[in-house]
């Protein structure tokens, strides 16, 4: 079985934004609102936050059902981690993701200040100072055969994309707008020179753009 490097449900703003600028601890995602431009996932029946019963079904549903489904590591870059820009100051912080993280798989933080790896329940981050193709050996050799994601952000996926590493990708397009941010593109035609591209309307009022390798 091929093991695939994949993004999946990563969220941009309907002008191409994957965050807003000024993060802080408090805000994750700078000036954006995650909750606008999450809602399609957090209305479904599968959210794993979901406190209440109900929620939706259909393609939304089946993309958030979905996100775990052969998982065996995840990369990320290290503002999706942590707002901190230059060396550690304080390695007890431990991410914005709490005691129980959601990623339940290896995860390597791309980042140029190397830290400790450290374990919360079922996740270990592990903090590489390297180039994309080396932090996916590293988390390919962690996944077992298992498919490896990029979880983001947008500065990551582009180097990613830009080394021709990713294999597919599921972008989900808000119908939010931020005006300026951090770009993952200014149009997905972009990558019409490597990739197929399927785009999919949801009810929800998101778009659904699924890309894989020519």
């Amino acid at each position: 079985m091929t093991q695939l490097v994949k993004v999946q449900n990563f969220v941009v703003s309907r002008d191409g934004f994957g965050a807003g600028e000024d993060q802080t601890f408090e805000r994750p995602f700078g000036h954006a609102d995650p909750g606008a431009m999450f809602a399609w996932a957090g209305a479904t029946a599968s959210w794993p936050n979901r406190t209440d019963p109900g929620g939706s079904r259909g393609l939304d549903d089946y993309f958030t059902r979905d996100f775990a489904h052969n998982i065996g590591a995840e990369i990320m870059g290290a503002h999706k981690f942590s707002p901190h820009r230059g060396p550690w100051q304080n390695h007890d912080w431990q991410g914005w993701w709490g005691d129980e993280p959601p990623f339940h798989t290896p995860v390597f933080v791309l980042t140029h200040h190397e830290r400790p790896s450290f374990t919360l329940s079922d996740t270990t981050f592990h903090f590489v100072n390297g180039e994309p193709a080396e932090a996916l050996r590293l988390a390919k050799e962690a996944a077992q055969g298992k498919d490896v994601r990029i979880g983001g952000g947008a500065t990551t996926i582009r180097s990613f994309l830009d080394a021709d590493l990713i294999d597919t990708l599921h972008v989900a397009v808000s119908p939010v707008e931020l005006g300026y941010g951090v770009p993952l593109w200014k149009s997905p035609d972009e990558l019409l020179d490597r990739f197929h591209l399927d785009v999919v309307p949801s009810s929800s009022g998101v778009t659904h753009h699924l890309f894989w390798r020519k």
